[in-house]
């Protein structure tokens, strides 16, 4: 237990805000994560909440998130239970629950006002994780693995246990005396991860077990961070950020090595769309390629206009064409406006009608095809305002991430 009490408080690291949140399952990795963030937290002082995400996808959840929410009381802990509904028969079923798990419990955060998260992935995880990469033919980035530390959907999310076992975690749940659940999808070779973690079973006897690879993917990311570092030192040379785009410079960013140019390129792309992760390399550079002969092309929810000396990484109006949210919302998951908000506004992008209701325009110096796809303030059909195309009427509209995030390459992971 002293072992993994200190191995936790490593892994949560400095600097961390007033309050936490820990995201438990009912399994024995979540479950134990909580008892050793109750312990830790009692001891500091810190405050700590609980919340279950029910996928709907099981009739035993409801039941496991009381399991869980018994526990965490007996713990003195308070405990939500969130629920999701949005599964549809189709796609990959993992992937999204991940995504509406995450998106749940960031906006539980966000009305808790509880600044990070921490989850309950191990060394057994990641090794997992770096075959599934492999196997997807990654590289530095892929399997540099799970990050100790991560921002995503305005939050910090932390996982502490990655230097642990999930032998180790079980075996002290079991000196607690404390149960917890078998989830049936972690035997299911159906699932990508239940075949990776049968695969490292084989390929134990040649010393590919958990440890090694969680080692290599710690190794991987010290290269994948020296990398980040000399990118993001280019990018305050060659790169602007201009209303939300990315605007480079192309002598300059052409004259860079060829995987600075990519590391660029591919960031810039997932900063504007916000997308979790960025184009497969094979998309990328056939893009990139197409625009030698054409000024315009779409990838990963962008456009990317070659324009003279510059190339500009916009939103893509197809992409956002039906977002819609109230003037208090974040919009497209970066802006935020101020004004006079009322409940009869809403924000949607511009879109042609919407540009032709703003006189001045090309005073921004900002190409038509990107701005179509900013956001304006609408009231029904009637646009009301649309500060980045150079009509403001008393609104302003700001990254929620701010503009300097796009050269934080290191942090970006």
């Amino acid at each position: 237990m002293t072992g993994l009490a200190a191995a936790l408080a490593e892994g949560l690291g400095a600097d961390l805000p007033g309050r936490l949140g820990v995201a438990v399952s009912g399994g024995g990795d979540s479950m134990a994560l909580m008892h050793l963030m109750a312990g830790w937290a009692q001891a500091r002082g810190a405050d700590l909440a609980v919340v279950t995400v029910d996928h709907g996808l099981r009739p035993e959840a409801a039941a496991e998130a009381d399991f869980v929410a018994r526990v965490a009381a007996g713990l003195g802990l308070s405990h939500d239970t969130l629920n999701w509904d949005g599964w549809d028969g189709h796609g990959n079923l993992q992937d999204r629950a991940r995504r509406a798990r995450q998106r749940l419990i960031a906006d539980w955060a966000c009305r808790r006002r509880i600044g990070a998260v921490a989850l309950g992935h191990t060394a057994d995880d990641q090794a997992e994780t770096f075959l599934m990469r492999l196997a997807r033919g990654a590289g530095v980035d892929g399997l540099s693995g799970m990050a100790p530390r991560r921002a995503a959907e305005g939050m910090l999310w932390l996982r502490p246990l990655l230097a642990c076992r999930r032998a180790e975690l079980r075996s002290y749940l079991e000196e607690l005396g404390q149960v917890w659940v078998e989830d049936p999808g972690n035997v299911d070779p159906r699932f990508a991860r239940v075949r990776a973690r049968a695969a490292l079973t084989v390929l134990a006897p040649l010393g590919i077990e958990a440890a090694t690879l969680a080692g290599v993917c710690r190794n991987l990311a010290r290269a994948r961070d020296a990398l980040d570092a000399h990118a993001e030192a280019a990018a305050r040379r060659v790169a602007r950020i201009d209303g939300g785009d990315v605007v480079f410079d192309r002598a300059a960013l052409d004259a860079l090595p060829g995987e600075t140019r990519r590391r660029l390129m591919r960031h810039a792309l997932v900063w504007v769309s916000g997308a979790d992760y960025g184009p497969r390399e094979g998309a990328l550079e056939e893009t990139l390629a197409a625009l030698a002969d054409c000024p315009a092309a779409t990838l990963h929810g962008c456009l990317m206009l070659a324009d003279g000396p510059t190339l500009r990484i916009a939103r893509e109006h197809r992409a956002v064409a039906a977002a819609e949210t109230p003037t208090g919302a974040l919009w497209d998951g970066r802006w935020r406006f101020d004004g006079p908000h009322h409940a009869e506004l809403t924000l949607r992008a511009l879109g042609e009608a919407g540009l032709a209701a703003c006189p001045d325009w090309r005073a921004t110096g900002r190409p038509r095809a990107a701005l179509v796809a900013q956001p304006g303030v609408w009231r029904g059909e009637k646009l009301v305002a649309a500060p980045l195309a150079g009509l403001s009427e008393g609104w302003r509209a700001w990254l929620a991430t701010g503009e300097d995030s796009f050269f934080r390459l290191v942090d970006s992971h």
